[in-house]
């Protein structure tokens, strides 16, 4: 069973429409996060079973859920549309953890609504077997984000360019609400849609804030901290649009998401993403073009109009120290040293440079300082090894380096085999990939396959979304 507590069901209708997910053919449980649902408070035997697997593919509801398709607008690409919504996800509803934290439900690729646009409502397994896999591994690493509870088949052919095995992800997340959400009433002028929105979200968010102004400023607080984790990863988002950018600090939406093998800070995955707007370099300062989308919204909720825009303007500036500090934070533990300044953020950049010049692999060079492999990561080491011998006159901490630096992540080629492997059925190399990438610092030499950079066949240039 599940105790719901749908918080967002109750505000105002205009928030959301309501919608029952539309029941697949034959569901089958492909995965099961029972670590996420102890901590969520649920049972795993019955999410398991019969009712759970109803649940988690959208055929059954259980007692005490109101599912609904949130709305929302949004920028893409710089492009403002108006309407876009939940087009292929439902939130079942919300839980609260033993430990009293509050959780959304959301099955995504559970069928139309009336927010799909014209699309199918449909998700196919490879965009699920991705989220999976990459949000489960943020996690790992300590970096706000969605999770995944579980994976089903729906027994389904979803047709994009060629027909496909249709699948349904279990989201959880801290809550659905978006930039988007907020531009979505704004745009309207619906000041106190928009009111009860901020007053719901600080109350579930931020609970210290005393008002619009204050509320802003964790957001941009948090998404600073976020934002500094995805770089100090090499982790490229590559969808942020407003509508992909959760108010509470998580990542969001991992659609043509990927870590960088080769470093170079223009790198791009996106397939849609043709003028690099999204790039690595780039997310630091997308982050704040979004959050000023946020603040923008706010202005009407914050008194006088003059003294409002110069309120939310320092609190949208105020991103960037925010970031660096968290940056040469992440960065410096990376080299295993404590501290910040210019001398800390001259030696990162640095090497920086050195791995942009050679291409090399982002995180086998990090991960190979404490033991003293990098330089193999180099065709030309001897740039390498000149920085190298200063950075050892600074005693980096092996203990840093080895909680910051992943020895493995859910590499591009790595998440292709595993969705290639369960389109023809078979799971094991998904299992096995999950199960490595959620312990990514420990070294388990079952693994060190995984562990490996591309070769230059296996190497991945394109994501895609999925949609």
């Amino acid at each position: 069973m599940i105790h719901f507590d749908n918080s967002y069901a109750r505000l105002p209708e205009g928030f959301f429409a309501r919608v029952k997910p539309t029941p697949v053919a034959e569901p089958r449980l492909l995965a099961l996060n029972e670590p996420l649902a102890a901590r969520l408070g649920l049972d795993a035997e019955w999410l398991r079973g019969p009712e759970g697997l109803a649940m988690l593919a959208g055929n059954g509801l259980p007692e005490g859920a109101e599912p609904i398709a949130q709305a929302y607008a949004g920028h893409q690409f710089g492009g403002f549309v108006p309407q876009l919504g939940d087009g292929r996800a439902v939130l079942l509803g919300e839980v609260v953890a033993p430990d009293g934290a509050r959780f959304d439900i959301q099955l995504k690729g559970s069928g139309p609504t009336p927010f799909s646009r014209r699309g199918d409502g449909r998700a196919w397994l490879g965009p699920v077997l991705r989220e999976y896999l990459v949000s489960e591994f943020m996690a790992a690493m300590g970096v706000p984000t969605t999770r995944a509870l579980a994976a089903v088949a729906t027994g389904e052919t979803v047709w994009r360019e060629d027909g496909l095995p249709g699948a349904v992800l279990t989201r959880v997340a801290a809550s659905h609400i978006r930039v988007g959400t907020f531009q979505y009433f704004a745009v309207r002028g619906q000041q106190d849609a928009l009111a009860a929105l901020t007053d719901h979200v600080i109350a579930r968010h931020y609970p210290q804030a005393n008002g619009p102004l204050s509320f802003l400023d964790g957001v941009v607080a948090r998404q600073a901290e976020t934002i500094a984790h995805w770089m100090a990863l090499g982790f490229i988002h590559g969808v942020m649009n407003t509508d992909n950018m959760a108010v509470s600090g998580e990542t969001i939406d991992y659609g043509p998401c990927a870590f960088m093998d080769g470093y170079h800070p223009d790198t791009v995955f996106s397939s849609i993403d043709h003028a690099g707007r999204y790039a690595w370099a780039q997310q630091p300062q997308i982050a704040v073009w979004n959050l000023a989308q946020l603040a923008t919204c706010l202005i009407p909720l914050m008194g006088e109009r003059e003294a409002a825009i110069e309120a939310a303007t320092r609190a949208v500036h105020g991103f960037a120290p925010l970031y660096q500090a968290a940056w040469l934070r992440r960065f410096g533990e990376k080299l295993g040293l404590a501290g910040a300044g210019a001398e800390m953020q001259q030696m990162i950049e640095e090497l920086l440079t050195i791995m942009a010049r050679q291409r090399a692999d982002f995180t086998r060079v990090f991960a190979g300082l404490a033991d003293g492999s990098a330089a193999a990561e180099f065709d030309d080491p001897a740039p390498f090894a000149a920085w190298e011998k200063t950075w050892r006159t600074r005693d980096p901490d092996p203990a840093l380096m080895a909680h910051a630096n992943p020895r493995r992540i859910p590499r591009n080629h790595r998440i292709e085999e595993a969705i290639a492997a369960g389109v023809a059925g078979d799971m094991a190399p998904f299992q096995r990939l999950f199960a490595a990438v959620t312990h990514p610092r420990e070294l388990h030499e079952d693994w060190a396959d995984l562990a490996l950079a591309p070769r230059e066949e296996q190497i991945v240039r394109r994501t895609f979304c999925g949609t």
